[in-house]
């Protein structure tokens, strides 16, 4: 099966990755690069997205399109990026994403 991790950070990530002297920040920046090398079997695809405010956001009411610069919505939880997976189970996918050793938060979905 197919699946996007999502991976999210939050405000208090946010936080702590700024706090971080150089060292420890590409310490983090390493451990992240191993993550993707360990598991290379199973990503088909990953990219990191650019700041939420970088965003366009088309909203479609009816025939009319309302374009807006940045996120249609500021949250606390921004997807700062993504990795395609091909395992074999949601719970081969679960054990993928306890791996990750960044963001807070990893949202697992299905891709049809």
């Amino acid at each position: 099966m197919k699946y996007v991790l999502m991976f999210v950070e939050n405000e208090e990530f946010a936080r702590e990755l700024e706090a971080m002297s150089e060292d420890e920040r590409q310490a983090a920046f390493e451990a992240v690069g191993h993550w993707f090398a360990e598991h290379a079997a199973v990503i088909t695809h990953h990219a990191h997205l650019r700041p939420a405010e970088t965003a366009t956001t088309v909203r479609l009411s009816g025939e009319d399109a309302i374009v807006t610069d940045g996120p249609f919505v500021e949250g606390k939880e921004v997807v700062s990026g993504y990795a395609e997976i091909e395992v074999a189970d949601l719970d081969e996918a679960m054990a993928v994403a306890r791996s990750w050793p960044a963001c807070p938060i990893v949202e697992i979905r299905p891709i049809t």
